[in-house]
């Protein structure tokens, strides 16, 4: 005897103590599916065997059988569930998972029960209570199915206890093997002359010849695609009949796969029969098939008897179904899931024309899966939280759409006339220009962001960020951060390389190339390292790109921000000259064309360093240096005034001339990277990575690329925008490294920051992982600024040289996958609260601690 499991089920055992049950179970199933009445006595009271805390038992059992129903798990239930009341409680977790319940009845003879319980020692209870429970069981088997089980299977001896096996069924909206390619095509409603047309313009060949019901029709599908029609095949259209046939056929030969629509499951009730009110086109519809064969007839009505409420298709990763599907309900089955289906959910209120007003749960939707949907027409097909809806008024004089999957091409013919008058017009989106997913993005949810999180990014990495830090930084983005919908990234930290042993030097070249060449990185990229502040830049073609890609409305044309999200320009008009001088230099430069895009994601270095960090230096630098100069010159002074009266205070004199020249030096450092900026002409900006354009990501293209491409962007019409000045290095070559080191020595000498070494791949794999995207190498006087005027005493030295680095690099890493996710995530067209996840992350990674000393 075969008894067919749906993979998604709740599978309820029922059966005297004495049965077999648990044997039974374990023969059949597997260990982690059974939840045993017994085990969850012994869990809560470590006797399986106490009835005191059988309550207790059962809350236990039915919370982790509800954890697993929620994940998608089979659930066994071993009890003896010969109690109405004990069962009432199992179908209330099968009605809230949307899952099969199923019953499997052991309606063993009595007196077997009870010799089997005699044999066990553990047992110590009357002959009464297998009496009782036998008798329950009895008057339970009448009443199984009126009370929810959607089947039921009884084995009265054990030698049919002993002939079962389980057959394990997918679920009828399983077609997760089916990968594609698809084209999915919204609600047809007896538009037969738009179908065929939108088929064709799909690619697919539509032939006709004569069968036993009419006209049969054979369709060729293009490159082993598949058509999907979203449901809702007939009604208020001129030609249903058609449309039916067309389907039908497409499905039958394994060219199309089709879901129900409401106005299809309402031609079923009518034709079959049921009293149902003929509006909303069923009446047309009736009418044109008057002139159908019974056997016509009979074959509509199997056919749509037989669809299945949705599918669940690509391993998960795309769902049909004709009003959406939410996350909850995806691959399940139930009654309340087909209603979904259908017809979606409605707040139970009327709009002005009479008709129901539907709950948007496409706007609360957050599942990995796109859902692709019909059943409301709108004016046009757009994306909202990875959902599309793609009825879009065809049979009302708009047209025919089809969504292409996997490439999320939407493709439309226009109808060929009104049809149909609509009782309430195509929605129309409340702010024309703006796609429907930026007017959503004007409010971002705390609830997405909150709570310890794990982000998945493309290369394989996985951040943990936990709430305490991402509440620190959602509380800086909230209070100073740029307009979220310009934030597609936040560069990573870098970090220094391992510390020289060279005298009076922290940092220095060769460690930094050692680094990579014990990694196994045969050539990196060495490129000058600027004195400015980082800056990110988002720019557009004009304000219409920046409206249609980023939802700004505010007439701007880019933005730059800082490492931390922060507006670079107090001036808005600076930034706005400076952002209309970008995009004029992109135009010099024909990058709009050569990429085909109308926006760039810029990584650049913003000089001069005082245009940030104007109110540090005067705080702390020029603080720092004024009463240092002012403090060891006086005592110079009064130590030279007791030289002079033959006190020996040589040693000590010779120490604070020291002390003063460290501070002159350090004065020097930081003033080298201050200038006054009156106009846009004192400005450089030097830009090192093209970050993403329009459908792509540059990750994927060396740092020779980026360099070379954005060096383009330089020229003698406007000195404003700088080439980085870089050095390809093979590693093997000891030549190219010492030039190298020398050139990074000349930076130095003139009190250049220094250099950073990167790997010639955007993102490189050595023999132990992901190697770090870049290390800083930065001069003597330049790291003056960064410890302070006195760093370069031999003690102080060697205390820095014991710094750290291993959380720091870590945490680049870290950094660096998730910016470069979320720039994935926004090419990819992905909501604002999945693009910002990532900005956030990279700050909330910020605030973690690291050695001070780098």
């Amino acid at each position: 005897m075969d008894i067919t499991v749906p993979e998604l089920s709740l599978v309820v055992l029922v059966g005297a103590s004495g049965s077999g049950k648990s044997t039974f179970a374990l023969r059949h199933f597997r260990r982690t599916e059974i939840l045993s009445s017994d085990a969850c006595r012994a869990l809560v009271s470590d006797d399986e065997n106490n009835q005191a805390v059988t309550t207790a038992a059962f809350e236990v059992l039915h919370y982790i059988a509800g954890k697993r129903l929620s994940l998608g798990r089979l659930v066994v239930v071993d009890a003896t569930n010969v109690q109405r009341d004990a069962r009432r409680g199992l179908l209330r977790l099968a009605r809230e998972y949307h899952v099969i319940p199923m019953a499997v009845v052991l309606d063993l003879p009595e007196r077997l029960c009870r010799d089997r319980n005699a044999h066990r020692t553990d047992r110590n209870f009357g002959s009464h209570v297998v009496r009782n429970q036998v008798r329950q069981l009895r008057r339970s088997l009448r009443s199984l199915r009126r009370e929810g089980f959607r089947q039921v299977h009884v084995l009265k001896t054990p030698e049919e206890v002993d002939a079962v096996t389980f057959v394990r069924q997918p679920m009828w909206t399983d077609k997760r093997a089916e990968t594609g390619p698809f084209d999915i095509i919204g609600d047809l409603h007896g538009c037969f002359e738009e179908t065929r047309s939108l088929l064709t313009r799909l690619g697919y060949a539509v032939s006709e010849s004569v069968g036993e019901t009419g006209t049969r029709y054979s369709v060729t599908p293009p490159d082993g695609r598949k058509a999907i029609f979203v449901g809702d095949l007939v009604d208020r259209g001129p030609d249903s009949p058609g449309v039916l046939r067309l389907v039908m056929d497409m499905v039958e030969d394994g060219a199309g796969i089709c879901v129900p629509g409401n106005h299809d499951t309402k031609l079923l009730r009518k034709l079959s029969g049921r009293n149902v009110k003929l509006t909303h086109g069923l009446a047309e519809t009736m009418q044109q098939l008057e002139g159908e064969s019974e056997a016509f007839i009979d074959r509509v009505k199997s056919f749509i008897a037989g669809l299945i409420s949705h599918y669940v298709f690509d391993e998960g990763r795309l769902v049909v179904a004709h009003a959406g599907m939410k996350e909850a309900y995806q691959g399940r089955g139930s009654g309340t899931v087909r209603a979904f289906a259908l017809y979606g959910e409605t707040t139970g209120e009327t709009d002005e024309y009479g008709l129901p007003v539907r709950y948007d749960w496409a706007s609360e939707y957050r599942g990995d899966a796109m859902v692709v949907y019909g059943h409301t027409p709108v004016s046009e097909a757009e994306w909202l939280n990875n959902t599309i809806c793609i009825d879009t008024g065809c049979v009302f004089g708009g047209t025919l759409t089809a969504l292409r999957y996997p490439e999320k091409e939407l493709v439309s013919v226009p109808a060929t006339r009104c049809h149909y008058e609509p009782v309430r017009p195509l929605a129309a989106r409340d702010a024309p220009g703006v796609s429907v997913q930026h007017e959503h993005d004007d409010m971002l949810d705390i609830e997405d962001v909150l709570g310890r999180r794990r982000i998945h990014t493309e290369w394989g990495r996985t951040v943990i960020l936990t709430e305490d830090r991402t509440l620190a930084a959602l509380e800086a983005m909230s209070r100073f951060a740029v307009h979220p919908k310009w934030v597609n990234y936040l560069p990573p930290t870098m970090s220094p390389s391992e510390t020289s042993r060279r005298e009076n030097l922290l940092e220095h070249p060769e460690e930094a190339l050692d680094y990579y060449r014990r990694r196994g990185t045969e050539t990196v990229v060495c490129e000058e390292k600027h004195m400015g502040s980082r800056a990110v830049i988002q720019i557009c073609r004009d304000a219409v790109a920046a409206r249609d890609r980023f939802g700004i409305e505010t007439g701007e044309v880019g933005i730059c921000y800082t490492r931390t999200g922060r507006r670079f320009f107090n001036a808005r008009s600076l930034e706005a000259e400076f952002l209309g001088r970008l995009s004029s230099a992109v135009s010099r430069a024909g990058l709009w064309e050569e990429l085909d895009t109308t926006w760039l994601t810029l990584d650049c270095e913003l000089m001069p360093w005082s245009m940030k960090a104007m109110d540090l230096i005067r705080t702390q630098y020029a603080a720092v240096g004024a009463g240092a100069n002012a403090s060891l010159s006086a005592s110079i002074d009064l130590l030279t005034q007791a030289q002079a009266r033959g006190v020996a205070v040589d040693e000590m004199l010779d120490a604070q001339r020291q002390r003063l020249d460290m501070a002159a030096r350090y004065v020097t450092a930081y003033r080298g990277y201050c200038w006054e900026v009156e106009s846009i002409e004192q400005l450089r900006l030097a830009p090192f990575h093209l970050l993403a354009s329009e459908g792509a990501t540059h990750v994927s293209k060396n740092h020779v690329w980026h360099m070379d491409t954005l060096a383009r962007l330089s020229s003698s019409a406007d000195d404003v925008f700088v080439a980085t000045p870089y050095r390809t290095v093979s590693l093997d070559d000891r030549g190219q490294c010492s030039d190298a080191i020398g050139w990074w020595e000349s930076l130095t000498a003139d009190g250049g920051e220094g250099m950073v070494v990167k790997p010639l791949d955007f993102i490189t794999r050595g023999r132990n992982g992901y190697v770090q995207p870049a290390l800083k190498c930065r001069g003597p006087e330049y790291l003056r600024i960064i410890y302070g005027p006195e760093y370069s005493r031999d003690e102080n030295v060697e205390r820095l040289r014991s710094r750290g680095l291993s959380a720091k690099r870590q945490m680049a890493l870290r950094e660096f996958f998730l910016g470069l996710e979320g720039l994935q995530r926004f090419v990819r067209k992905e909501p604002a609260r999945s693009v910002h996840e990532c900005a956030l992350g990279v700050l909330a990674l910020e605030s973690e601690p690291v050695d001070p000393r780098l």
